[in-house]
């Protein structure tokens, strides 16, 4: 089973990398396979990459998830 993480952007640096925070650890992982990602935008990260912009809502429904699983 794979497991992505949500996370929130907190900088995207000019080589294509963004810092991200999920939950309290912050990481940088790769940026290049999204356009148009800003500081605040949340994203869900999978093996060192931000594979897709998520919402608000989706960042609740997996927080949820996974603290019913945990």
């Amino acid at each position: 089973m794979c497991v992505g993480l949500s996370a929130r952007v907190v900088k995207i640096n000019e080589n294509g990398m963004a810092l991200v925070d999920a939950s309290g650890a912050k990481r940088q992982v790769s940026a290049q396979l999204l356009q148009d990602l800003e500081p605040g935008d949340y994203v869900m990260v999978h093996a060192g990459a931000a594979i897709a912009k998520i919402t608000n809502d989706d960042v609740t429904e997996t927080e949820e998830l996974l603290e019913e699983y945990l």
